[in-house]
């Protein structure tokens, strides 16, 4: 059975910092790009980072470039999102996903899913200013 399970969510203020962990199970782990989502109330789901099988290229969506790091550990079969400098803007349900859709265009990285994506059950990210 395929699961991806999210943890290290939480409440933190404007500026601060939280690592996100999805811990997964089911599949091989190491021949999977992988990737993050979020989404708001109200919003639509949206792609925020991925990251190759072996951890050597990285994609970032625009409103979090510089401020996301997405790594893995393939022995562990885990993938994280460290999110630093943290905007009310980010809050959300930010979820772990294995194979989703990826594509730069110009300087711009697009993460998209597809109908082969592998969701979790989402972890809670709220930002106060």
């Amino acid at each position: 059975q395929v699961q991806l399970v999210e943890s290290g969510g939480g409440s933190v203020q404007a500026g601060g910092s939280l690592r996100l962990t999805c811990a997964a199970s089911g599949f091989t782990f190491s021949r999977k790009f992988m990737g993050w989502f979020r989404q708001a109330p109200g919003k639509e789901r949206e792609g925020v980072a991925a990251i190759s099988v072996g951890g050597g290229v990285s994609y970032y969506a625009d409103s979090v470039k510089g401020r996301f790091t997405v790594f893995r550990d393939n022995a562990k079969s885990t993938v994280y999102l460290h999110m630093n400098s943290l905007k009310p803007e980010d809050t959300a349900m930010y979820y772990c996903a294995a194979d989703p859709r990826y594509f730069r265009v110009g300087s711009s990285d697009y993460v998209e899913s597809t109908s082969a994506t592998t969701w979790g059950q989402g972890t809670q990210v709220t930002v106060s200013s």
